[in-house]
C-alpha cells in the first residue's frame, strides 16, 4: 500500500487507519435498466473493456489486501456463483437472497456474520480509474472509528461517466455529511464505503435500504465522506456501455 503523510480530513495518521479485511459487494439486483442485456445475464457480469463490472470491484478490493467479500446473489445467481468460483482472491463468501431481495442494507445485515466490525461496502455496477493511490487505501487511511460510523468514497460529478442524476451529499470541512439536496455544489456517492456494523444495531428484519442508515449516521454527525481521486464510472444502461468503455480507454491512454 501507498504511504500518505495526511489524509482528506487533514488528520495524521494513526495505527487506526488499517485496511478492512473483508467487504460486501451488492450484486444481487435484477438490472432492469440494464434491458435487453439482462435478459439472459445478471448485471454485475457485465463486461467493459473485458472485465466484469463485479471484476472490477473485487480487483480493487484484492488490490488492498481484502482477504474475504460477500457477494449477494438473487438474479441469475448460478452465473455469478459460477463466475466468482474462478477467482483466487479475496476468498469469496455467497450470500444467498433467491428467496427474495433484501435490498442493500437488509442484504448487509444478512451477512453480518461473515463481516466483521468493519468492512468495505461496493455496488457491482460502479467502479473506477485509480491514480497512484488506491482510492480504497485512501478511503481506509481516513477512516477514525471514534467520530465514524459510516465513512462514503465521494466524486465530482466532472469526474464521473453515465452519471444521469444530481449530486448526493455536501462535505463540510472536517469531512462531515449532509444531504445536497441536488445541490451542483455536491457531490456523488461513488458506490465505495467502509461502514461499521454498530450502525446495524436495533435494525429491522427485511428488505430496506442503506440509505436509511446514510440519514441516520447524518442526524448522529458520524456520516463522513472522502474525495476520490481518478475517474468514476456508473454503468446502468445499455448506453451507459461504450461511454465507460471510452472512459476506460481514455485513463488508461493518459497513464502511459
Amino acid at each position: 500500500m501507498t504511504d500518505l503523510k495526511v489524509n482528506d480530513l487533514g488528520l495524521k495518521l494513526t495505527d487506526e487507519a488499517l485496511v478492512p479485511t473483508t467487504a460486501m459487494v451488492l450484486a444481487a439486483g435484477l438490472g432492469k435498466r440494464m434491458r435487453p442485456i439482462t435478459d439472459t445475464m445478471p448485471k454485475p457480469l457485465v463486461k467493459i473493456a473485458d472485465k466484469t463490472l463485479l471484476d472490477w470491484g473485487l480487483d480493487s478490493l484484492a488490490a488492498v489486501g481484502v482477504k474475504r467479500a460477500v457477494v449477494n446473489v438473487h438474479y441469475f445467481p448460478e452465473q455469478i456463483v459460477a463466475h466468482v468460483k474462478q477467482r483466487h482472491a479475496p476468498r469469496i463468501v455467497i450470500s444467498d437472497e433467491r428467496d427474495g431481495l433484501l435490498d442493500s442494507a437488509g442484504g448487509i445485515i444478512k451477512a453480518l456474520p461473515d463481516l466483521g466490525v468493519r468492512f468495505y461496502v461496493l455496488n457491482a455496477d460502479t467502479f473506477w480509474i485509480e491514480r497512484e493511490v488506491s482510492n480504497l487505501s485512501r478511503l481506509a487511511h481516513a477512516w477514525r472509528g471514534a467520530k465514524m460510523d459510516i465513512l462514503l468514497m465521494l466524486a465530482e460529478l466532472q469526474s464521473a461517466t453515465g452519471h444521469c442524476g444530481s449530486t448526493d451529499f455536501l462535505m463540510a470541512p472536517d469531512g462531515t455529511l449532509r444531504r445536497s439536496k441536488g445541490d451542483s455544489a455536491g457531490l456523488i456517492y461513488a458506490g465505495a464505503a467502509i461502514v461499521h456494523k454498530r450502525i446495524f444495531n436495533d435494525a429491522p428484519a427485511g428488505p430496506h435500504s442503506l440509505n436509511a442508515y446514510f440519514d441516520k449516521a447524518i442526524a448522529a454527525g458520524r456520516l463522513f465522506g472522502v474525495k476520490m481521486q481518478g475517474r468514476w464510472i456508473t454503468v446502468g444502461t445499455p448506453d451507459a456501455i461504450p461511454l465507460a468503455e471510452a472512459a476506460v480507454a481514455g485513463a488508461l491512454a493518459k497513464a502511459i
